[in-house]
């Protein structure tokens, strides 16, 4: 990856490196020279253990999975992420309950094993940031400095989470949070694109829409979110220790533009897709039974008013944002979804 200086300490330490952002910043690093290391329960994934919903047959981050140092570990335990993190100057921290499940129990626990050795190391901490922190009171544009007031249960955990960060970063811990809209990628099989907009491992029939006509969303895919870390973590030294930046991303003005460009790009593939509302509904009244459904409605205000992120300081560091037109992004993350229908395009997204 031309343009990203080499660290002489370049070993990197990715918690959640089989998971969507994770394996692709894994990826990312791999190309621009850097060791990475992975801590995982069982160590190394298996091609089943880690493919999206319903993919059969390939997983598109296997490639990357031989060249990585897995470790066999848990987030959870702070002598098993100190191990990991020796001789380490970079720890990624893109690790998550699966499914908003024990988040209470387990989220900020993992930070602060993570902050421990990074304060152990030297190393510095980057994070995948969330919209949770922020309410409605800073909406319809997300600033970096806007107040973090949530309205949800895991709002306020992220808050406590950064919180923490900043806090080390008095202590000379060094972290960067890139926050982004909502995922979406080849390799994302946890997100609302492949599990409440399409059914990933299936030729797309129906596309559903969560947001209300004229609600605007935030997107983000997945390699530029990796991207703009890489070119972040480069500039590292010269950062404030504790540094924020927001994405633009894949602005929705309309809440209708990904569901038509996933039509379009469908369409390109032989296929012709229905647009239907997301079924809001059904979720509410099956959600007290299902922990999943349960937190997604808590959520449901994010798909209610509209948000964007302002990248103006981001742009201001990097000169612009990385960004992959929308139609190629769709596509790819189609093809590794499973979602057009032949295997030889899951493989050509790998």
């Amino acid at each position: 990856m031309n343009g990203i200086p080499l660290n002489p300490r370049s070993r990197a330490l990715v918690l959640g490196a089989s998971g969507g952002i994770g394996s692709e910043v894994a990826r990312q690093l791999r190309e621009a020279g850097w060791q990475v290391r992975a801590l995982r329960r069982g160590g190394a994934p298996s091609p089943a253990s880690s493919s999206a919903p319903g993919v059969q047959a390939t997983n598109p981050a296997l490639p990357e999975a031989e060249h990585i140092e897995w470790i066999d570990g848990d987030a959870l335990s702070r002598d098993a992420v100190l191990r990991a993190a020796q001789g380490c100057a970079l720890i990624v921290h893109a690790v998550n309950p699966p499914g908003y499940r024990r988040w209470a129990q387990v989220v900020l626990p993992m930070i602060d094993n993570t902050l421990a050795a990074a304060a152990a190391t030297g190393a510095t901490v980057v994070l995948p940031g969330t919209v949770y922190n922020y309410g409605p009171d800073t909406f319809p544009v997300l600033r970096e400095d806007a107040p973090q007031q949530p309205l949800t249960r895991k709002g306020a955990i992220r808050v406590e989470l950064e919180r923490r960060m900043q806090a080390a970063s008095e202590r000379g811990v060094r972290s960067i949070v890139v926050r982004a809209g909502d995922f979406f990628g080849p390799r994302v099989g946890n997100s609302w694109f492949a599990q409440g907009l399409v059914k990933a491992g299936a030729p797309v029939q129906v596309v559903r829409e969560p947001s209300a006509r004229g609600i605007g969303h935030a997107w983000s895919y997945v390699p530029d979110v990796a991207r703009t870390m890489l070119e972040l973590i480069a500039r590292r030294d010269t950062l404030p220790a504790f540094a924020t930046f927001h994405m633009a991303g894949h602005w929705d003005a309309n809440g209708m533009q990904l569901s038509e460009a996933i039509c379009r790009v469908a369409r390109g593939h032989g296929l012709e897709p229905q647009r239907k509302p997301f079924p809001w509904t059904f979720v509410r009244a099956v959600s007290p039974f299902v922990t999943t459904l349960r937190e997604l409605m808590e959520m449901r205000y994010l798909w209610r008013e509209p948000l964007q992120l302002d990248n103006a300081r981001l742009v201001a560091e990097l000169g612009r944002e990385p960004h992959t037109p929308l139609d190629e992004a769709v596509e790819a993350t189609l093809m590794g979804l499973g979602c057009l229908g032949a295997q030889e395009r899951m493989q050509k997204a790998a």
